[in-house]
Parts: structure tokens; C-alpha cells; sequence
């Protein structure tokens, strides 16, 4: 079962009213989405997902509580264009939940679990065409060092890849719990006492066949652009690289200057057109009763001033 993270929190951020226009970044199963729906009863919803299964089981969800939405079918990375090419250029709200949903995991076939066996994908929308397998069979050496180091912060990156590269000599990787045997013979016996070894190896591999981190970057700046005045912007990431992002992103855009700061009074012109609103991770009773929520956290911007 699927469940939203920070959920009541993130409806709360966004300051809903009946008349707002509200963008879910990440529909995945509609647990924001539906939320956000019962909210704006005269507004509308426009949500973006790739994957053919989410968008068909939220469709059905959302038709249920009312018809004032839409699900786009698109990487949120032309949430710009695809919202332009719907005369719509300002917008009350963005959320972003940059996790993996649970399904998606709980599907086998779809290759995004270390613990289940199935043919190595990990794309959020299959028809593109690199996949994990392509990645795991056809990177050089460097090139798998790199994305394990880079994306998933893995200290034995070089010796993971080395074992991937000597395996492949005989035989193609053709499944996740194949790789999960390659990971778990690279490593120290203690590494693998202390978490599953294959855990870095997998959200490295997940980021690089869907681009994620340039993906979410290029969104976030776009967001922010499309912003109304008093609109909010929450974003649940789930692990350091997409949360160092979003707080250099919402630093930039909130920053005042140093020289400034001394000033009694600051000029209006010198104020920032964004404030930050929240740092925010789950409560204890969140983490008890949704693993999912384990390492996440909500930032939240508002647009002051045009």
C-alpha cells in the first residue's frame, strides 16, 4: 500500500483555497494529488507522471473527487512548456516528491528493488531507451565508478565497478538480484552487516538512467519563474544530493546580501522576491508508521514580491 509522505504537512505549506491552480510535479498514485483536489474545488490541478500504470490508477482516483484536473503525461522538466502550450504561465503552487513510489518497488518486473528479482530497467517512463541493464552492461569502468560515487556516495564505487566489469566478461547482467550478488562480493563483510551494500548502488543507477538531479534542477528554476505572487513551492527529497540542490536553489533566490544586512532598514528594491517558509522532517509517528519517510524532508519557498 502506497502511502504519501509528509503529506499533511505539504497540504498545509501550500496554503490551498477553493480558487487555486496548483501543479503536482510528481503525481505517482495521487496521495498528494487527491488531497490537493478536495481542497480546490474551483481551481484546477494539472499533474505530471511518466509512468502509463500511475497515471491510469490516478485517473481513476481523481475522477471520483472531481473533474477540474488534468494529468499530463511528460517529465516535469517541460512542466514550462507543456503548461505555455496550455495558456498557462503563472500557477499558486508546486510540489515536487522526488521519491520512488511504492508500487513502483513492489512491482517486480519494473527492476527499481534490490530485494526482489527481476530484468535489471528502473525507468520511470519505458518507452525511453536507456535502462539499468544498459547501464550496468555498457559503461566503461570510469563511467560506473563515477555515477556510484557521484549519485549514490558509495566508498567502494571502484571496487563495486570493478566487480561489475569482471562478471560481465563471462556473461551480460541481466537481473537485480544478479547485481545484487556482484555488489555484495566487492564489499568488506562488514559493510554488509551494517546496510544492504546494494542500497547506494541501485539510487545511483535509478538517477542516472532518468537524469534525475539535472531534471529536477532545470524544473525547480522554472517553478520558481512560474510562481504567483504569495504561491509556494514544497519539495520532498530523499537523499543529500537532491536536498543540496533545492537548498542552494532556495538560498539564491532568499539571499540578501552582506552589506545589506547591517542597513536598519533594507530598500524595498534590495528585498529578495522569495522568502523560505520550512525545513521540515517527519514527525516520529510519521517514521513508525511509514518507513518510506526515513531520510526525507520538505523545504518550502513563497514568492513575496513580484
Amino acid at each position: 500500500m502506497h502511502k504519501s509522505v509528509l503529506l499533511d504537512e505539504c497540504i498545509s505549506y501550500l496554503n490551498l483555497t477553493e480558487e487555486k491552480k496548483i501543479v503536482d510535479c510528481t503525481l505517482g498514485y495521487a496521495g498528494h494529488s487527491s488531497r490537493i483536489l478536495k481542497e480546490i474545488k474551483r481551481g484546477f490541478l494539472f499533474a505530471f507522471d511518466q509512468d502509463k500504470e500511475a497515471i491510469s490508477s490516478s485517473k481513476n482516483i481523481l475522477s471520483k473527487i472531481g473533474n477540474n484536473f488534468e494529468i499530463i503525461k511528460s517529465n516535469f522538466v517541460y512542466l514550462k512548456k507543456e503548461l505555455n502550450n496550455r495558456k498557462i504561465d503563472k500557477v499558486d503552487g508546486f510540489l515536487f516528491d522526488l521519491g520512488v513510489s511504492s508500487p513502483q518497488l513492489d512491482e517486480d518486473y519494473r527492476g527499481f528493488s534490490f530485494h526482489k528479482d527481476a530484468i535489471l530497467d528502473m525507468r520511470m517512463d519505458t518507452d525511453k531507451e536507456l535502462s539499468a541493464k544498459k547501464v550496468v552492461n555498457e559503461y566503461s569502468i570510469e563511467e560506473l565508478t563515477n555515477i556510484f560515487y557521484k549519485y549514490g556516495e558509495e566508498k567502494y564505487a571502484k571496487s563495486i565497478a570493478k566487480g561489475i566489469i569482471n562478471y560481465r566478461e563471462n556473461k551480460e547482467i541481466e537481473t537485480t538480484l544478479e547485481l545484487v550478488e556482484i555488489i555484495k562480493n566487492s564489499v568488506p563483510e562488514k559493510y554488509k552487516r551494517d546496510k544492504h551494500p546494494a542500497r547506494k548502488v541501485f539510487q545511483a543507477i535509478r538517477i542516472e538512467v532518468n537524469d534525475e538531479l539535472k531534471v529536477f534542477e532545470i524544473a525547480l528554476y522554472d517553478a520558481l519563474e512560474m510562481l504567483n505572487v504569495n504561491g509556494r513551492i514544497c519539495v520532498i527529497t530523499f537523499h543529500s544530493l537532491e536536498d543540496k540542490i533545492c537548498k542552494r536553489i532556495f538560498s539564491e533566490k532568499t539571499k540578501i546580501k552582506n552589506e545589506l544586512k547591517r542597513m536598519p532598514v533594507i530598500p524595498e528594491e534590495f528585498i529578495p522576491k522569495y522568502k523560505l517558509i520550512a525545513n521540515t522532517a517527519p514527525t516520529k509517528k510519521e517514521l513508525l508508521e511509514n518507513t518510506r519517510a526515513r531520510s526525507s524532508r520538505v523545504r518550502v519557498i513563497e514568492k513575496i514580491k513580484q
